[in-house]
């Protein structure tokens, strides 16, 4: 009984330190219109899962949408950040977090890009030569 229950302990501590050992934080956004907050990225149930910190401000832009861009400069263009109400059943929210489609293979930085506009509103990037690497 106490060999199980310090194999479980110990299990538990090498769960948390993998879990740990995967969130990686940006540096804080700059930009035009997005100065401040970060981006963290952790791992859950196996996918990427990316969230905006709770200092960062949504900017008062027609289309803010989340926009990851790869180690070799591939851009993807992703979730729109606020999600409009349904005709006044539910309030209007944001989309914190996002959870990374199968085909982003890593991310060298997270950017606010403007759909509207098609402007970059502001940009987060991971440490130099850290970007984040997804295991898929």
């Amino acid at each position: 009984m106490v060999r199980t229950a310090l194999l479980t302990v110990t299990a538990l501590l090498l769960t948390v330190t993998i879990a740990g050992a995967q969130t990686r934080t940006s540096a804080p956004f700059t930009g035009a219109k997005v100065n401040g907050g970060t981006v963290s990225s952790m791992v859950k149930d196996g996918k990427t899962v990316l969230t905006l910190s709770d200092d960062f401000k949504v900017p008062d832009t027609p289309d803010p949408h989340w926009q990851v861009i790869d180690s070799k400069g591939n851009v993807f263009l992703l979730q729109r950040l606020p999600v409009k109400n349904l005709g006044g059943i539910a309030k209007d929210r944001i989309n914190m977090s996002i959870t990374l489609p199968a085909y982003v293979k890593d991310v060298a930085k997270v950017q606010i890009y403007c759909a509207w506009a098609e402007a970059v509103l502001g940009e987060a990037p991971f440490a130099s030569g850290k970007q984040l690497t997804l295991n898929r």
